[in-house]
């Protein structure tokens, strides 16, 4: 059980030497040690566990086989760390059953009671349990499990009595006893802690409002018909759960009413869905049509408007058609026509002289040349 060691020793009488010889003659050594020395015994009391890889002891037949003597404390010394060599042992018992947070804080309260603690956490069996206080849902094998497995628990000690006696603590090394204050009756008396507040003993811790296991198995009871159905659907038979052949088929129709509701709601969502998505991809279409329609009339307009790009190359095209199509301009000197010979005869022309009579110098030559070019001036 021990896990580790402290430093306060109790004194034990320890047998000395004198100066006489044995029996046997022999000289028998002295002790250095003076008179009255005693013999130092470690605590071996178990430490609080540091780690919570593993869970928690089951309590041997012996809760601590330290061998140090176990002195009384009083709270005030505990709250202010004493004794430093070994950890204050709290005890807190109960059923347990069903075991869930308020069960998981009132052990959290009673390890944090003091700064170096070790909780004991008392358990008892179903036997007792049924004769003082009722049936139970969990085994008291389930319970004592769950309790194992509770962080804030270092040991657990099985078929835990109902009333605590000075036997009892004094067997277990018990400092302090932790418990909601509130008084507890049962097994023919008032408070069944009554002789522990007395003591001095007793801790008070507090009790977590809005859960506890009367409370769960209440709302079981009144939603009993919820949870017949449910575990019917998952598979237990009607002989498991104590429900009769009316009720199976009933609770049976009713599942699957259930079932039908529930597809109807998944279509609804999905038509639901798909009509949201169907209004969402209509409003994109509208607004890419109302874009592409300004897009196409400005497009139109800029082509096709008075000022537009159609109406310029229109008159461009127009403008060279007509061009094409317009007769010549008519000289400015009319050419000059034959004489018929009826008619009188017109002096000869520049062009006779020039042909009829050969230039007599270079001079002359030139001097026709450029007479000749100003008259096709003149015709053009």
């Amino acid at each position: 059980m021990a896990n580790g060691g402290c430093a306060q020793s109790a004194r034990l009488p320890r047998a000395t030497a004198t100066d006489a010889e044995s029996q046997t003659g022999e000289p028998v050594a002295f002790s250095h040690e003076p008179p009255g020395k005693m013999e130092e015994l470690e605590h071996t009391c178990p430490q609080p566990r540091t780690t919570l890889t593993e869970p928690a002891i089951f309590m041997q037949d012996t809760s601590c086989d330290c061998r140090a003597p176990h002195e009384k404390l009083t709270i005030e010394q505990a709250k202010h760390g004493t004794p430093v060599d070994r950890p204050v042992r709290v005890y807190a018992d109960g059923i347990f059953d069903l075991f869930h947070s308020g069960h998981a804080r009132a052990l959290m309260q009673a390890k944090n009671l003091f700064p170096n603690s070790y909780l004991i956490v008392g358990v008892c069996s179903d036997e007792l349990t049924h004769k003082y206080k009722g049936f139970t849902v969990m085994t008291e094998d389930e319970r004592y499990e769950a309790l194992r497995h509770c962080r804030y628990v270092d040991e657990v000690v099985r078929d835990a009595p109902w009333t605590l006696t000075a036997e009892f603590l004094e067997k277990h090394k018990i400092d302090f006893v932790a418990h909601d204050d509130i008084p507890y009756s049962s097994a023919g008396t008032e408070d069944v802690y009554k002789h522990i507040k007395e003591a001095g003993m007793f801790v008070p811790t507090q009790r977590t409002e809005g859960i506890s296991t009367s409370d769960l198995i209440t709302r079981i009871v009144r939603d009993y018909d919820v949870y017949a159905r449910r575990n019917l659907q998952r598979g237990y038979t009607a002989k498991e759960l104590n429900v009769s052949y009316i009720n199976e088929k009933k609770y049976r129709l009713q599942n699957q009413v259930d079932r039908m509701k529930e597809k109807v709601r998944t279509v609804e969502e999905k038509s639901k869905h798909f009509v949201y998505r169907v209004e969402e991809k209509s409003a994109d279409l509208i607004q890419k049509w109302e874009e592409k329609s300004r897009e196409f009339i400005g497009n139109f307009l800029e082509l096709f408007g008075p000022d537009g790009t159609w109406k310029q190359m229109f008159q461009e095209r127009s403008g060279r058609m007509i061009q094409a199509f317009s007769p010549r301009s008519s000289p400015s000197s009319s050419p000059t026509r034959e004489v018929s010979p009826s008619r009188s005869p017109s002096p000869p022309s520049r062009w006779a002289s020039a042909r009829n009579s050969p230039p007599s110098s270079p001079k002359g030559a030139s001097a026709s040349i450029s007479s000749m070019s100003e008259g096709d001036e003149d015709e053009k």
